[in-house]
């Protein structure tokens, strides 16, 4: 049974001091060596579902499934035998709700005597650990595809060029098709190149932008599209504010993932109960890889459909990785950098029946 707390008054220096880690997504308390709660943010408030003045007083291992792990680290803290210490432990809510695993980081401060304990619910980390691989993976794709794209470029006119001139001085029709399949092929190939150069020849051109009318107008070509057995279905938070972004970059963005949804639902637009579904919400104290944002926005585009291949669910976001037969494997691709340019991220959770794909925008 946890001691009874001793509440800390509502304003203190203390909390002057400490206010800052309201900010916070992380769930953080500021604990004297002897375990004992000074500090705790309204993020570590909200999971144990506990007001701060219940929480400050109580003993910090208490609120732990194995107590011993948090008390050997403080020991650890307080006699500076290192700067910081992870672990992982299963946090209680004593308020009631299932217990959640957490990634515990315990650090001693350089002045008071304090020591900080922060907690990363494990979704949270892999979460973390994602977009970093995401954003990582884009930047390499992005100077893979940039460096590919310009040593395939420069020989590619020389063959075209080479085809057309043997062309004129053939007379054989037989050979002249084969001077044309070249030139054909070339061509093919050159639009793939342009394809792959396009966002980063294309300057960000910035304006305001109102989600529903990037959404509305995605869903009008789709429909035009696919005029049967395809429903559309508008979830909105009218709420929304506009934004500053590039419309055009968004739209493109928007119906490449709607696009990609159409085609896995084939079977079920030939059944007539193919369903996309575009959600937005607004999302607060959101954290996009690494930096913290009071506003995001949420837009979701959902399928019925038979889920993303497990082959290549890893990787659906690099360059030419398709899931269909003959799909060129950019849609994804360039949607992810039109993102990142606005400084989000796009996730995807995929089960048979159920594919979301999830842009995140910071707002003002």
């Amino acid at each position: 049974m946890s001691p009874r707390p001793t509440p800390a008054p509502p304003s203190s220096p203390l909390h002057d001091r400490l206010q800052a880690l309201d900010l916070l997504a992380t769930l953080t308390a500021v604990v004297a060596p002897d375990g004992r709660i000074l500090f705790a943010n309204s993020a570590l408030e909200d999971a144990l579902a506990l007001s701060r003045r219940s929480i400050e007083g109580m003993q910090l291992p208490s609120l732990f499934a194995e107590p011993a792990q948090l008390v050997e680290a403080l020991a650890g803290a307080g006699s500076n035998a290192y700067a910081a210490l992870r672990y992982d432990g299963l946090l209680l809510r004593p308020a009631g709700g299932e217990p959640l695993p957490v990634h515990v980081v315990v650090a001693q401060t350089d002045r008071y005597g304090e020591v900080v304990v922060e907690l990363l619910p494990i979704e949270q980390q892999a979460r973390q650990e994602r977009e970093e691989r995401l954003v990582d993976q884009a930047q390499a794709n992005k100077e893979l595809i940039r460096n590919l794209a310009h040593e395939i470029k420069n020989p590619l006119g020389g063959i075209r060029g080479a085809a057309q001139l043997l062309e004129l001085e053939i007379d054989s029709r037989e050979l002249k098709e084969y001077t044309r399949v070249i030139i054909h092929e070339a061509d093919r190939l050159q639009t793939l190149v342009d394809r792959l150069l396009a966002p980063h020849r294309r300057p960000h051109v910035v304006g305001d932008v109102n989600i529903h009318e990037v959404c509305e107008r995605v869903r009008s070509l789709i429909l035009a599209e696919f005029p049967r057995g395809l429903k559309v279905v508008r979830e909105y938070d009218i709420s929304l504010p506009e934004f500053r972004g590039d419309r055009e970059q968004l739209i493109q963005t928007v119906l490449n993932i709607a696009h990609n949804a159409c085609q896995a639902l084939s079977e079920r637009i030939a059944a007539g109960d193919a369903q996309i579904t575009l959600r937005t919400r607004v999302a607060r104290q959101v954290t996009i890889v690494k930096q913290r944002w009071r506003l995001a926005l949420e837009l979701h585009v959902i399928d019925n459909g038979p889920g993303v291949p497990a082959a290549i669910k890893d990787r659906i976001f690099y360059p030419l990785v398709s899931g269909r037969e003959g799909g060129s494997g950019l849609g994804l691709t360039l949607a992810q950098t039109f993102v990142q340019q606005h400084e989000g991220l796009i996730e995807c959770d995929s089960v048979p029946g159920r594919t979301d794909f999830k842009i995140l925008i910071p707002l003002p």
